[in-house]
């Protein structure tokens, strides 16, 4: 099977999340997954995974080298990119 590819479900895995749809919130047993109430070590955005798009794209020479020289072992400097102009987008939106 291939990566992200799931099996149908069984009729007996069918019949349980039935069941458990038809709960009402005071019939779920939440017991052994307790409330998390301090969420002061939480991190935003771990899990989301955005599409990415393949483009070519024309940057001043100095910007570039900006990035790569202050990414660790030159690593990770598109990324790092790409977070300043979605925080520059994100700002300009706002704004607007």
């Amino acid at each position: 099977m291939s990566r992200g590819a799931s099996k149908e479900l069984t009729g007996e895995q069918k019949a349980e999340i039935e069941a458990l749809a038809a709960l009402s919130e005071e019939e779920i047993d939440t017991s052994d997954i307790p409330e998390i109430l301090d969420w002061s070590d939480a991190r935003c955005g771990l899990l989301y995974r955005p599409v990415k798009q393949q483009i070519t794209l024309r940057l001043d020479a100095d910007v570039v080298a900006w990035f790569r020289a202050n990414a660790p072992n030159g690593r990770g400097y598109q990324t790092e990119m790409n977070r300043v102009l979605r925080e520059h987008a994100t700002g300009a939106s706002k704004r607007t």
